[in-house]
């Protein structure tokens, strides 16, 4: 997947939808130079790949609004952390989103009408994956903001159309097509096997059933669903099973191995020591050597030398510490660690993506998983529970907990309880994956918690769980609304 890297600079040139909601029309130079032949669709679609990394490394919106994070010794907290988001103050240009479904859109109409008489499984491919990362998008995009306008037109010239906002059920109505028409196109190649897994960090069948999964229990739960719907989430959960991906005996290897050679791992973003300048999102967390001069464990700390690679600004907040409350969980090495001085403790430093070591420094080069299996096993006890089959709920939920070395769950077998611990359960198992305030907010919606109290930074606050539209993105398209609850 080093591969990937040589495309970095494609999406620069392909320039014709970057801004696919603005008047002014774009370039041309991608109907000049690709799409002439077969070969041209495989960078094309892996080039798109760069923009789905850039979502994935981004903690603004899955974790910083969560209760996850407090600041350590260089604080980088903006105003998704103090939840003081506003028109004025934290308005987002979605520009980026929009950037990788125009290029999805154009990839998708070129690739329609090419033969690909040589290899036409590549041309199914290629276009499963298309169309998985466009619902990618649409559903990041979806629980970013609560609704946006759905473009699904390729722009190839001035004639740009303005798109008003789509309800949030249309736009998870487009998400679960595009899922469908993916798993199609994937399954039905000549040879296919759901446990063919390409690339693990590109979309194939399996990883389209995780995503298909996650957008299901949004639905349910947020945007209104039925109970049919929480039951398709539990067999695209199935699906997922099917494809003989495995839990890690051991929990240190589920960041600690890469995703290509991870049994649990479906989907990941590529990163290696050289790719991005400072690493990934890790490195935020990622103490300086300095600031632990005097410390007894310092060398059990994976700090850097070097303060471009490491930033020392997240801890693990005390809320989120709280959740693990047996001190035989064997993830908790592997979650975060107290620097030890002959006072006490500091700070709670985060090992969840210690990087690796080189003969210079560390770097923040581990993948950044996007669905495991362990994932979704939570997501199905919580559709079991939903359900009201609580049975099953615990089976899967166990599942989690008996691989982590603690007991089983043995509370209440009730709505209120059981899904209450499997949100603290997603807390510790997935701490630090860019999940948690997605989480935070379905859970919410579903009743189970007060999100207002729950997050710290939220009390007292009744700033909307959606994030406010900035000006650019309200002068250049008339058409569109400011997020519902900002004035």
């Amino acid at each position: 997947m080093k591969r990937i890297s040589c495309y970095i600079l494609l999406l620069a040139l392909l320039t014709s939808c970057d801004k696919l909601l603005e008047v002014k029309p774009q370039s041309q130079i991608t109907e000049q130079v690709f799409f002439q032949n077969e070969g041209d669709f495989e960078p094309n679609v892996i080039g798109i790949y760069t923009v789905l990394r850039s979502i994935a490394n981004n903690v603004t919106y899955g974790t910083e609004r969560s209760e996850e994070l407090i600041s350590a010794t260089n604080s980088r907290f903006g105003v998704a952390w103090s939840q003081t988001l506003s028109p004025s103050n934290g308005a987002v240009n979605y520009s980026e989103w929009y950037r990788g479904i125009g290029h999805c859109n154009l990839l998708l109409e070129k690739i329609k009408a090419f033969p690909f008489s040589s290899n036409p499984d590549l041309k199914k491919k290629i276009t499963g994956e298309a169309l998985a990362l466009r619902a990618y998008f649409y559903f990041h995009l979806l629980r970013v903001f609560g609704s946006v306008p759905i473009v699904l037109e390729a722009i190839t010239d001035e004639n740009v159309i303005l798109h008003k906002r789509s309800t949030g059920a249309e736009v998870m109505t487009q998400v679960l097509a595009d899922l469908d028409a993916a798993a199609a196109q994937f399954s039905s190649m000549s040879g296919f096997s759901k446990t063919a897994y390409p690339s693990k960090y590109r979309f194939a069948y399996g990883s389209v059933m995780a995503m298909k999964a996650d957008a299901l229990l949004w639905k349910a739960r947020v945007i209104g669903g039925v109970e049919a719907d929480l039951q398709a989430a539990m067999n695209a959960v199935a699906e997922v099973e099917a494809t003989g991906v495995q839990l890690n005996a051991d929990f240190a290897k589920v960041t600690g191995v890469r995703a290509a050679g991870n049994t649990e791992v479906l989907m990941a973003a590529y990163y290696s020591k050289d790719e991005t300048p400072g690493g990934n999102y890790a490195k935020n967390a990622l103490p300086f050597k300095d600031v632990l001069e005097g410390a007894i464990n310092k060398e059990q700390i994976p700090y850097v030398k070097n303060s471009t690679n490491g930033q020392g600004a997240y801890q693990i907040s005390p809320l989120s510490k709280s959740l693990f409350t047996d001190p035989a969980d064997k993830r908790i090495p592997f979650t975060w660690i107290a620097d030890m001085y002959p006072s006490g403790p500091k700070i709670s430093w985060i090992t969840k993506y210690p990087g690796t070591v080189y003969a210079d420094d560390r770097y923040a080069d581990n993948d950044i998983i996007i669905y495991r299996l362990a994932d979704l096993y939570l997501l199905k006890a919580e559709a079991y529970a939903e359900l009201g089959d609580f049975a099953n709920s615990k089976k899967y939920l166990d599942l989690v907990k008996t691989r982590a070395g603690i007991n089983a769950y043995d509370g209440a077998m009730s709505k209120q309880a059981i899904e209450m611990e499997i949100l603290d359960e997603r807390g510790r198992e997935l701490f630090f994956e860019n999940k948690r305030w997605f989480d935070l907010v379905r859970f919410h919606k579903g009743g189970i918690i007060d999100v207002y109290n729950y997050v710290p930074n939220l009390k007292g606050k009744t700033t909307p769980l959606f994030w406010p539209v900035n000006t650019t993105v309200l002068a250049n398209n008339p058409n569109m609304t400011q997020t519902e609850g900002y004035k």
